[in-house]
């Protein structure tokens, strides 16, 4: 095979990928997206000339460039995202191509691909660089009648069903014998059709549970770049959304939902009782005792003595004195404040590793934000009555076994408070909308998503879209949904099988070096 079409079959493999990816394209070709490269793989193995770790960065460079262009929007730190995160799946791959060979070089080998590449997904959860948007689970966001059976493995079960798939059909493509592929073909229908048929299924099998509970999402729809950030209309934008909850407010209403960051005015922990919002909105659920409002907001709190240096901490002019400043959400009702703080904060945006130090204090964002942001260390629940609430913030709602954890601790709704004007109308708040289903069927836990310009919504336990706004849009919308509280098997467990695929990677890394060590030395000996 000549080299131009070498590079070609890694393109149509990236091709593919940007082709099934939600929301605008045809999620099947998932299926058949890993093919080509995984076919160039073969003949590389066998000893035909060519370069694993370039073709597949050429792969997963189009992957990622095409999916997610629309981060430029937000910061130019993009190019740096597209050029890491193809660099890490092509360095996941090779690795992968250079364990087969020192394992187990045939068809069969081609499965040693499965734990390498969940294992770098699980990773994503977690290192610096953490990025699980185009984790290939994700990708059946469109397709919720196929995959209730995330309720048990997550997305991590979607990115095996998707591996072994893809797997099995280049098998098909590189074996030498047709009873063979006949084999691998029947084995590939088979684990394409099963799991969807089973999911179908369940889907009409299953009943919602849980307490009926009303709630409102407010879509404020202020311009991040010109107007919420603007202290000429802090005020304004709290009065908004109080005006847009009260057309729907009712005595049975128990929560009302609004998107990230709305409170601007600086929200400092040790003086909450001087924030004029929290004054606004304590008005109105003194006339609305029966619910509270759960809202966004950043705020501030001093650094302790001795901990200056702690990389979060930024310095006050050139005082001596050092805060924080966290992405948090509020929960206000005739009673208390309580609030909890961003996790998992969007890399670049709100994050830059301890490495990049020299950066702290520049932008990142065309001059929206700096440094890094404080976190807390773990997700918390926020009460009200007898429901215990967990609220993902943004870029958090992406991460699976994180949400899980709300459910764990007792949560019996979810929501998402967001801020995805940044973008425009691209994909990207498209994309980020799907995760809301993921994350409601794999914890059978209804979920109510506030996006400042949209798109903001209700889905059922199922992962259905029960009523959704127009993009930049003002809007507010009231649903009834169930609060669950039973826990489902992945609510439970978590992301136990990325966990074992890492233990697994680990193994495979050990007795490659091991192999890789003693073939050199016996070399060394002839």
């Amino acid at each position: 095979m000549k080299k131009y079409q070498k590079i070609l079959m890694a393109v149509a493999s990236g091709l593919l990928l940007w082709a099934a990816w939600p929301v605008n394209g045809l999620a099947p070709l998932v299926f058949i997206a890993l093919v080509p490269l995984l076919y160039l793989e073969e003949r590389i193995s066998k000893g035909e000339k060519g370069h694993v770790f370039w073709l597949s960065f050429t792969t997963f460079l189009v992957w990622n460039v095409l999916t997610t262009w629309w981060v430029w929007n937000a910061t130019p730190a993009a190019i740096l995202a597209w050029i890491l995160n193809a660099l890490f799946m092509s360095t996941v791959f090779w690795a992968f191509h250079f364990t087969k060979i020192k394992l187990h070089n045939s068809l069969i080998g081609n499965l040693l691909l499965i734990p390498y590449w969940m294992a770098f997904e699980f990773l994503h959860y977690y290192w610096a660089a953490k990025w699980p948007w185009l984790h290939l689970g994700n990708v059946f966001s469109t397709c919720t009648t196929w995959i209730q059976w995330y309720s048990i493995t997550g997305v991590a079960g979607g990115t095996l069903w998707v591996l072994l798939v893809n797997i099995l059909i280049a098998n098909v493509l590189s074996a030498t014998d047709k009873k063979t592929r006949w084999w691998y073909t029947g084995i590939a229908v088979a684990l394409m059709a099963l799991p969807v048929i089973g999911s179908k299924i369940a889907y009409n099998c299953y009943e919602e549970k849980g307490e009926d509970t009303e709630v409102i999402v407010i879509q404020q729809n202020c311009d991040p770049w010109n107007e919420q950030f603007n202290s000429e209309f802090y005020d304004q934008v709290i009065h908004k959304n109080v005006d847009l909850a009260e057309k729907l407010v009712t005595p049975n209403t128990r929560f009302v939902v609004s998107s990230e960051s709305a409170i601007e005015e600086g929200i400092w922990l040790d003086r909450i009782d001087e924030v004029r919002a929290f004054d606004i909105i304590g008005e109105f659920t003194k006339a609305h005792p029966n619910c509270c409002f759960v809202i966004g907001g950043f705020s501030y709190d001093w650094v302790p003595k001795g901990m200056e240096d702690d990389f979060p901490a930024r310095q006050v002019g050139d005082s001596d004195r050092y805060y924080y400043a966290y992405n948090s959400t509020w929960l206000i009702d005739t009673l208390n404040v309580q609030h909890r703080n961003k996790s998992k904060l969007t890399p670049a945006v709100e994050a830059i590793p301890e490495w990049m130090g020299f950066l702290k204090h520049f932008s990142l964002t065309v001059g929206i934000a700096r440094g890094t942001l404080k976190t807390d260390p773990y997700p918390h629940n926020m009460s009200f009555g007898e429901h215990k609430v967990g609220v993902a913030i943004c870029y958090e709602s992406a991460f699976g076994g994180y949400v899980s954890e709300f459910v764990r601790k007792g949560a019996d709704l979810l929501f998402v408070s967001t801020n995805d004007g940044w973008w425009g109308d691209t994909p990207g708040y498209k994309q980020h909308f799907e995760f809301s289903k993921l994350r409601a069927i794999e914890n059978r836990r209804c979920v109510a998503r506030s996006a400042n310009t949209g798109r903001s919504g209700f889905f059922n336990q199922k992962g259905d879209v029960l009523q959704s706004t127009e993009y930049w849009k003002e809007d507010v919308i009231k649903a009834t949904l169930k609060a669950n509280t039973e826990k489902t098997f992945y609510s439970k467990h978590g992301d136990y099988l990325y966990r074992i695929a890492m233990w697994m990677t680990y193994g495979l890394l050990l007795v490659t070096m091991v192999l890789t060590v003693i073939g050199r030395l016996r070399h060394g000996k002839r």
